[in-house]
């Protein structure tokens, strides 16, 4: 399907759409039963994948991150090591483990970290039985060294520090690592002086390249093409997990490993993460998307706000309205320098003197306006008051200060934007009104 079949258009596309949806009610009459209607949303998840594939075409997804660029990023820790006086980092397996070597590892009770020093190549800390499978996706000049299951790991840690002779100086943790490593390294290395590696990892991760974000750019070409063409199969008594499945796939089909597909109907739409409660779309329905994949590690994540199968309501239009200026707003107040709870005050502001909040209160806004992005759906720094991070070249934020009315609706439009030295440039275009909720 292409946007002339968009539900609330107009002229002719809306009367198809209309025919449509009454022949699907009437065939509807004749089915019975989840078969059936398993059937017909089967029908609609293949259709939905092919119309975002005919549409956007074939998807030419950037390479992976390159060994070049992980060994500049090394290089980068090093310089920032030695100028904040960190003797070394240990990074735990997660996002920044996968940022610095390549590796791609599930975090369990056994240890799987790197070491890595201020001087001299670092070193990769797993268990015996799992070398093999870590080395598949180590991508940096690395030593593994591994421990047996009756062993300490941070023994392993210890022991290379003093080899370094850095031991003795200060030893970074990035920001997730759990509490057990940092304990059970002080029971190897009394003494041991424990610091935050954020002037190190934090600081390398906040300022994207060109190839970090191109991989974003494409993450987000597909998931506003799979949401747009899930919208467009929009048909009475379709519920979240239809739509989820059915923007899941289209994902798929464009190159992205879906990583989430939230869908809020009428009253559900309120609460920011969801409900549990049922949701059945029903002409006037207000639908909620809030969703992102990912392309080679980096991150989409766009909301869009639309009403199916009826003029908006004037609450609706004013509102939607309100939160697409104040999408506006947030892109003005980002200049180069400034501090990124900004972003969020000069929001705030506006919506206080429309009636909403104040500050944090409902109806209006009840979180930050928007989050860093990159590697992970969530990262620093925040759009948030109080986070005085200056704004810089290379970083990325979402743009989303959504406005919910408890008990009957709410309205998120999220495009994602990068800084650039002449401000702030978004990855996908915020609708234009919502009459045209995808554009």
């Amino acid at each position: 399907m292409g946007r002339a079949c968009w539900p609330i258009a107009h002229g002719r596309a809306t009367v198809a759409r209309k025919e449509w949806g009454m022949n699907m009610i009437q065939r509807r009459s004749f089915l019975t039963g989840s078969t059936a209607l398993a059937a017909a949303m089967s029908l609609t998840f293949d259709r939905v994948a092919a119309a975002a594939r005919d549409a956007l075409g074939p998807v030419p997804l950037p390479p992976p991150i390159s060994q070049a660029e992980r060994l500049q990023r090394i290089a980068g820790a090093r310089q920032l090591m030695q100028r904040n006086g960190i003797g070394a980092v240990i990074v735990e397996s997660g996002s920044s483990l996968d940022y610095l070597t390549g590796v791609q590892w599930h975090r369990s009770e056994r240890l799987t970290a790197a070491v890595i020093p201020a001087q001299g190549d670092p070193i990769i800390v797993t268990p015996f039985f799992e070398r093999p499978s870590v080395a598949e996706t180590l991508a940096i000049p690395a030593e593994i060294r591994t421990w047996n299951e009756d062993e300490e790991p941070l023994k392993l840690v210890a022991d290379f520090l003093r080899e370094r002779g850095v031991a003795a100086e200060p030893v970074g943790f990035e920001e997730t690592d759990r509490y057990f490593i940092v304990d059970r390294l002080g029971q190897q290395l009394p003494g041991l002086k424990s610091v935050s590696a954020n002037p190190v990892v934090r600081a390398l991760r906040l300022i994207k390249s060109p190839a970090e974000l191109a991989l974003m750019q494409a993450a987000n070409d597909i998931t506003i093409s799979a949401m747009r063409h899930a919208a467009e199969a929009t048909r009475p008594g379709m519920t979240p997990a239809d739509f989820s499945t059915a923007i899941d796939s289209a994902t798929a089909a464009l190159g992205g490993s879906p990583e989430f597909s939230l869908v809020l109907i009428d009253e559900a739409s309120a609460l920011p993460h969801g409900s549990k409660k049922p949701q059945l779309v029903k002409r006037g329905s207000t639908i909620l998307f809030d969703c992102g994949c990912t392309v080679h590690g980096y991150q989409s994540d766009i909301s869009r706000t639309f009403v199916f199968g009826a003029p908006p309501t004037a609450e609706q239009r004013k509102v939607w309205n309100q939160v697409h200026e104040g999408q506006q707003i947030a892109i003005r107040a980002a200049k180069i320098g400034a501090p990124c709870g900004s972003v969020d005050d000069a929001v705030r502001a506006a919506y206080t003197s429309w009636g909403y909040g104040p500050g944090y209160k409902l109806p209006g806004l009840p979180h930050r306006t928007g989050h860093g992005i990159g590697m992970d759906g969530h990262e620093p720094a925040y759009l948030v008051h109080g986070d005085m991070t200056p704004l810089a070249p290379g970083m990325c934020f979402s743009d989303e200060p959504g406005i919910y009315i408890p008990g009957k609706f709410g309205v998120r439009l999220e495009d994602c934007w990068t800084m650039t030295p002449n401000g702030p440039r978004f990855f996908t275009q915020p609708p234009p009104s919502i009459d045209q909720p995808f554009g």
